[in-house]
């Protein structure tokens, strides 16, 4: 059996869900998902609970937050005032905001308060705060070539 170690190329099926079972992302068994161990491609704790499984081998962990997506931050919410937006934005709590910073870069908010006079944006990775279960089946794993 082949096992899965740093550097190899691996092939993998997941189904991720939060601990209360609540499905936020699978892969279809057409298109699995493909990185190598050690190049920080995926989430740590992914990372680590792939190294080390079998070819073949299918498995269920948990992932503490800290392991994922970190901790939710409070600094990445903030309260802005509707006169600060655009008027012509259309925003509905729980919707997501695409924000432009000064280099062009862009990256998306949610709406997590609407009021009259403000909005309230929460900056955090969806993610974030939770511990994620998944089930892996490891597909393939490609050995890293010899120098």
């Amino acid at each position: 059996m082949i096992k899965a170690e740093k550097n190899d190329i691996v092939t993998v099926l997941y189904t991720g869900q939060l601990t209360d079972g609540t499905l936020f992302d699978e892969t279809p068994e057409e298109k699995p998902l493909k990185f190598i161990i050690g190049k920080q491609e995926v989430i740590p704790g992914f990372e680590e609970s792939v190294e080390g499984m079998f070819q073949g081998e299918t498995k269920t962990f948990t992932i503490p937050c800290d392991k994922a997506y970190g901790e939710k931050k409070p600094e990445l919410i903030e309260k802005v005032e509707r006169s600060d937006l655009p008027q012509d934005l259309e925003l509905h709590q729980g919707g997501l905001l695409e924000v432009t910073q000064q280099d062009g870069s862009a990256f998306q908010v949610k709406v997590v308060e609407l009021t009259d006079s403000h909005v309230t944006l929460d900056a955090n990775h969806p993610l974030a705060g939770e511990d994620l279960v998944f089930e892996i089946e490891l597909v393939s794993v490609m050995k890293k070539p010899l120098n």
